[in-house]
């Protein structure tokens, strides 16, 4: 039978081999449905440890998937949506991962050691996403908490423009110290505009003029730390990142000042 051949990728599904206890696929020029597919059934069978290896842009992997003990770990570079509609896994990613990282997720988590593009967290409603390096733009727009959800990010590098835009709730973490940008400031333009609920902390200052008009910005306190430390725990935990060389820096809270930023611009009949 012919092998199709869609977008440099070879419609074909995956080889695969044993890894210990763990099902290993060489995702090397094999098409992204064929790639979920092949996971999918890996799990759908009992399988709880996947190793995706030279992964090299393929979407959606571990998308949907709803298992609270499955691991995924990819060697390479995730594509987009890597993660997305996520509910319970944890995903580890041993190189870059690209846009929109935990799009929706419900719960699990998502560690990359590299750096990570655009949109990351989007809608995100819980679980953590934990990132070495740099980010992209709108990192965390429109994340949501909902009773006990929480959405976590945090980014070791730094951040392109609108990072926290929109955001509804959860909490945002940056950096600024695995980079690959040292001259540039640690977020870019429009920090939190259109911010109506949740919270965005920084390691180091903010300028005001890098902040949406909806936010406020002030040194975090006591009750800021009680929250942040378990979190940078955590990260630190899973990233190798000294934690007394995170917090010897002090860090600024940046939080909105109305849940409804833009109420006066709306008429009622």
């Amino acid at each position: 039978m012919a092998i199709q051949v869609i977008e440099g990728y070879r419609e074909v599904a995956p080889a695969k081999r044993a890894e210990g206890e763990a099902v290993v696929f060489d995702a090397n020029g094999v098409y992204y449905r064929q790639l979920n597919d092949a996971i999918r059934d890996a799990v759908a069978s009992g399988v709880r440890h996947v190793i995706v290896e030279n992964a090299n842009g393929q979407r959606y992997i571990g998308a949907g998937l709803r298992v609270p003990d499955l691991r995924i770990e990819v060697r390479g570079t995730a594509g987009n949506d890597l993660a997305a509609f996520m509910d319970g896994p944890a995903v580890e990613v041993f190189g870059n991962a690209q846009d929109g990282v935990g799009n929706t997720m419900a719960s699990g988590k998502v560690v990359v050691h590299g750096d990570a593009g655009d949109v990351l967290g989007y809608g995100m409603r819980g679980g953590r996403v934990f990132v070495r390096g740099d980010v992209g733009y709108r990192v965390g727009i429109h994340m949501k908490a909902y009773e006990n959800l929480v959405p976590i990010v945090v980014c070791g590098g730094k951040a392109r423009d609108f990072f926290g835009e929109y955001m509804a709730g959860g909490m945002l973490v940056l950096l600024g110290m695995n980079t690959q940008f040292p001259n540039d400031p640690v977020a870019g333009s429009f920090l939190g505009t259109g911010m109506h609920g949740g919270v965005i902390y920084v390691r180091g200052e903010v300028e005001p003029w890098q902040c949406g008009k909806e936010v406020g910005i002030a040194p975090a306190d006591d009750e800021d730390y009680k929250a942040l430390r378990p979190v940078l725990e955590d990260y630190c935990g899973s990233l190798g990142v000294d934690l007394d060389e995170v917090l010897a820096v002090p860090f600024t809270r940046i939080a909105p000042m109305s849940h409804r930023p833009y109420g006066k611009m709306y008429a009622y009949l």
